[in-house]
């Protein structure tokens, strides 16, 4: 019976996820003696906690919040809660609404336990039916959710009784309950309330997290109150958040850092050595893998390897890392860090200038000179123009940016129409990390590579019973990565949690902090 084969993982190899908890903790360092300290003791009642998000929503629709750091995680876990959660520090599923999710059948079949009692902030109850209700409206292509990749993964649901769904996937899938943890699966809204429309969803949002719209004010803040009804009490223990949102690391570090607001996310290296400086404590997602350029190899020019290459050897990360992160970036070098149980040698970028030119100009000769367009999110923009104006170095090779909004990036994701963009692999165990990436059978490989050797390798390393076997596996898909040149790695991820004041900083596994812990230190 599949029920948590990362769970299994760490449980058998102690030693090794302890070297690689080491290992991303000194790259991805949560604090220290460069910042702050997270308060400790016991959680006090009370309060309204000010926090600040990077995207803001467009609706309030869960089906249509982004399950992300960069996206609106911090108020998806706070209107809806959670079924499940991936632990920070090891990546263990841990349930919460729901008590069981698992196959009997190699992950072709799974079944979904609930609490028995759970009820929405209405009153009405959050039962296996609910589920079903969410989960098939998020298969529903013209929604337009982010997580249609994931939620597309299901073929059918079947209510057994109020607390049992039965779930069978189109194509056997083993880590799926991580999957869900990360998407807005995760998420279950009140199905009569989401059948009065977005006008009247917005305007009150029925779920049964921790916290209750009081108000939202859009370009502006939204106010959150205490749901009294939450299952888990004494949590929540803060009695509201006032949330407001910007895209710029600095404003939001400035913010922070004079008093302005409690607690942020940040995904960006520089804001998080800047917040560290002035005393903020920084808590961060250990990983492997990291921040890549994705290039869409299903279409003109990144079809053709040769323009692959040529880009990839054209681009030099650490000068990326200079301009875009001044150089606080940990640069992704490798699939994993060193002491992972997983490490190989295999580079997974090479900065070849005169090679890149000569490919570039074999190119041109052959009638197919390299023009793209980087689709840029908020965040992305200073990654953006630093590519375009290192390729602007070269001859026989254009850049475009084109800067969409974070509310957009289901339609970008669905429609695939983009040349080039940025995607995160980040793990601490590969799987589903890797195979959601780069797998063909992944509906959420960006890339759209298809290469049976990589399949076969993904597929390898996620069902392997060993370490040995599974870093074989993993040596063979950097190999291919290498080869290819699907992705351009650029730095390991920075998935942070800045606070002052504020305890009970509990990240889920996209590094957001789950606000049902939360508490401020009177």
């Amino acid at each position: 019976m599949i029920r948590n084969r990362r769970v299994l993982t760490v449980a058998a190899a102690g030693c090794c996820a302890a070297l690689l908890l080491a290992a991303c903790s000194s790259e991805n360092d949560t604090g220290g003696a460069a910042g702050g300290a997270q308060s400790s003791g016991k959680p006090v009642q009370g309060g309204t906690l000010r926090a600040i998000e990077i995207s803001e929503p467009r609706n309030l629709d869960p089906a249509l919040l982004q399950n992300s750091l960069q996206g609106t995680a911090f108020l998806g876990n706070a209107l809806y809660g959670n079924l499940m959660v991936t632990q920070e520090k090891t990546g263990a599923l841990e349930y919460r609404m729901a008590t069981d999710f698992s196959s009997a059948d190699g992950g072709g079949t799974y079944t979904l336990t609930l609490k028995a009692g759970l009820t929405f902030s209405d009153g009405s109850a959050l039962d296996a039916a609910a589920v079903k209700y969410n989960w098939d409206r998020l298969r529903d292509a013209k929604l337009g959710s982010d997580s249609l990749p994931y939620a597309s993964v299901v073929k059918s649901t079947t209510v057994v009784d109020a607390t049992t769904l039965k779930v069978t996937l189109t194509r056997p899938t083993a880590l799926y309950g991580e999957q869900v943890a990360g998407t807005a699966m995760n998420w279950i809204a009140s199905p009569a309330a989401l059948k009065k429309g977005e006008s009247s969803f917005d305007k009150a949002p029925i779920g049964a997290g921790p916290f209750t719209l009081k108000t939202w004010t859009r370009g502006g803040a939204i106010s959150l109150v205490k749901n009294t009804t939450y299952y888990d009490a004494p949590k929540p223990y803060l009695d509201g958040i006032t949330l407001t949102t910007s895209a710029d690391p600095q404003q939001r570090v400035n913010t922070l850092s004079s008093g302005g607001a409690d607690l942020g996310v940040e995904v960006d290296w520089k804001a998080v050595a800047k917040a560290k400086a002035a005393g903020l404590t920084a808590e961060s997602v250990p990983s492997g893998g990291g921040r890549f350029l994705t290039l869409n190899a299903s279409q003109a020019p990144f079809d053709n390897l040769k323009a692959r290459q040529a880009v990839s050897e054209a681009i030099d990360v650490d000068a990326l890392n200079a301009a875009v992160y001044d150089g606080k970036a940990v640069v992704a070098d490798n699939l994993f860090p060193k002491e992972s149980p997983y490490y190989n040698d295999v580079a997974l970028h090479t900065y070849d200038k005169a090679g890149a030119q000569k490919l570039f100009d074999e190119l041109a000769a052959e009638g197919k000179p390299v023009s793209f367009t980087f689709t840029a999110f908020p965040t992305d923009k200073a990654l953006a123009e630093a590519v375009q104006s290192q390729l602007s170095a070269y001859k026989n090779v254009t850049v475009e940016i084109d800067t969409v909004d974070w509310s957009e990036s289901g339609k970008v994701y669905g429609q695939k129409q983009y040349d080039m963009l940025t995607s995160t692999a980040f793990f601490l165990d590969p799987e589903p990390a890797l195979s959601s990436a780069f797998s063909s059978k992944s509906p959420r490989n960006a890339t759209l590579l298809a290469d049976d050797q990589l399949d076969a390798a993904l597929a390898k390393g996620a069902s392997a019973p060993s370490d040995t076997e599974r870093a074989a596996a993993y040596k063979t898909v950097s190999e291919r990565l290498a080869a290819l040149d699907p992705a351009v790695f650029i730095a390991r991820t920075s998935q942070t949690a800045l606070s002052k004041g504020v305890g009970g900083v509990v990240l889920d596994g996209s590094g957001s902090p789950l606000p049902a812990e939360l508490w401020l230190d009177k």
